[in-house]
């Protein structure tokens, strides 16, 4: 990819800031469609808030009950197309909505047959009332004591981060060149004002290099009234910041077959509870937070407030020493800072903003309308930069690694067609086989294919991202942490020094993911 950017003298159709969701969806919409497209991202792929979702392609059950049909429509046929196009990394899966008041059943169990209404020919199973009996075969230990009975019906759950390296490849494979560890540090202008490239550094060798474009688009999420800045040391804010963390359990404490959701806590928070990798994910929180950062912390509270939700639902109530990892994300909410009901109730839709010198940026939005959100904004674009239209290909376009047959792939599902590469790569050497970690799911050789075939860079790439050791069990990545260095070390052609260097920095990071005591 490096050789590409270096190798190449004319000004790219798009230079796109950011590797979550929004960028690489752009970066796929746009080399579909044929535009020379270069992706820059200053920290690994998915580094920020598209590697810390809840885990859930779903259409927002939660802003039905605001209202907001128009984004439930637009969010269940993404859903729809998602499933469709990358069957290898979206499976449905069945939520119960227990009722413990008599109200409850009728109340949701309405919301839900709109749910399926809207969704139409692009839905899963219809939802049903439940007994409460039938409610406990699904859920066995949820809580009996109140229960009346419930409803199920069914979302999509994915991989978050597993998706934005797809999504990079895909991008790749229709010829657009990405590069993780390349920091946008400046726009560049033409005489009169107009954003004309950028200038990028290189992380790993500190190399500087300005890039021309037709056009620049900012998909920095969190970060994107930062580049606004960069173009325009005036321009007002336009971000509001939302924390929301998760907590992962062992799978005893929901060993059934779908995943709770609870519409409405005390303080009106819609709460989960998800089978995800054989863990249980409890989540989210809504926190404002004054400044965004790579690093999210989850606060005391909001642990607090997670565990006691999860022991008000579940026969045996979780502790702190229960919890094998917690993650925060933040959200990039479009709307005013200050807002005095909070940011449950900031829009989740996303805006397209161009400033006077040209530059776009897109941002709000959430992982389900990835697609839709690049399309917009390659179609501006794509005005923007003088280039001639070319009609979007995406709805029907194949995910790398599409697999029709995936759960014959059976612990190699997310690799989709690349599994049989993958499992050639695993007879190389005898160590590739072995499991990285008694208490993981992955194998040492899945480390070596991160390096070689995904851009994973780092031991946090690998152990973070490529595997979702960090958030499966953070105490068993940090022993892990070791092995894998000395594996990318030995791939990347780097020293023993490199690899303690690696190990430090990994297990600082993966403290933060512990609770502490």
């Amino acid at each position: 990819m490096l050789s590409a950017l270096e190798g190449s003298s004319e000004p790219w159709d798009f230079i796109i800031i950011g590797g979550g969701a929004t960028g690489l969806g752009c970066a796929v919409e746009a080399a579909s469609r044929g535009y020379r497209t270069l992706l820059l991202e200053g920290h690994d792929f998915a580094k920020g808030t598209s590697s810390r979702s809840t885990k859930l392609v779903h259409g927002g059950v939660r802003y039905l009950q605001q209202g907001n049909v128009a984004l439930v429509l637009e969010a269940l046929k993404e859903r729809g197309l998602l499933l469709q196009n990358a069957p290898h990394l979206v499976h449905d899966l069945p939520f119960v909505v227990p009722s413990y008041e008599w109200w409850e059943g009728p109340f949701y169990g309405i919301g839900l047959k709109m749910y399926d209404l809207l969704a139409g020919k692009a839905g899963f199973e219809p939802s049903e009332r439940l007994t409460k009996e039938e409610v406990l075969e699904h859920l066995p230990t949820l809580e009996p004591d109140g229960l009346r009975g419930g409803t199920i019906y069914y979302d999509g759950q994915f991989d978050d981060a597993r998706l934005a390296i797809t999504l990079a490849r895909t991008a790749a494979d229709h010829g657009a060149v990405l590069l993780n560890y390349m920091r946008v540090v400046g726009l560049m202008k033409a005489p009169r004002g107009e954003v004309i490239g950028v200038q990028a550094r290189d992380e790993e060798t500190g190399a500087e290099h300005e890039i021309l474009a037709r056009a620049v688009i900012n998909a920095t999420g969190v970060f994107a009234d930062a580049i606004r800045k960069m173009d325009d040391a005036d321009s007002p804010d336009v971000i509001t910041v939302s924390q929301g963390v998760h907590i992962v359990l062992p799978r005893e404490f929901l060993p059934g077959n779908a995943a709770i959701m609870v519409p409405k806590t005390d303080d009106g928070r819609v709460l989960f509870a998800i089978p995800w990798q054989d863990r249980l994910l409890v989540g989210t929180t809504d926190t404002e937070v004054d400044e965004p950062s790579l690093e999210p912390r989850p606060l005391e509270e909001e642990l607090d407030f997670l565990l006691r939700h999860a022991a008000k639902y579940l026969v045996k109530d979780p502790t702190p020493a229960d919890v094998l990892s917690t993650f925060a994300g933040l959200r990039p909410l479009v709307g005013n800072p200050g807002d005095e009901d909070g940011t449950a109730d900031i829009s989740r839709e996303h805006a397209l903003l161009i400033s006077k010198t040209g530059l776009i940026t897109i941002t709000g939005g959430k992982w389900t309308t990835y697609r839709k959100m690049g399309e917009e904004t390659i179609d501006k674009a794509a005005v923007i930069a003088a280039l001639e239209e070319r009609p979007s290909v995406t709805e029907e376009l194949r995910l790398h690694g599409y697999h029709a047959a995936s759960e014959a792939l059976g612990q190699f599902r997310e690799y989709g067609s690349d599994a049989e590469q993958l499992v050639e790569l695993l007879k190389e050497d005898l160590r590739y086989a072995e499991p990285l970690h008694p208490k993981l799911p992955f194998l040492t050789g899945e480390i070596v294919w991160a390096a070689r075939h995904e851009m994973a860079r780092t031991v946090e790439d690998v152990l973070s991202r490529r595997t979702r050791s960090l958030l499966l069990d953070a105490r068993a990545s940090i022993e892990a942490a070791p092995a894998a260095a000395a594996l990318l070390a030995e791939v990347l052609e780097q020293d023993e020094a490199w690899a303690d260097e690696q190990v430090e920095a990994y297990s600082d990071l993966a403290e933060g993911y512990l609770i502490e005591g």
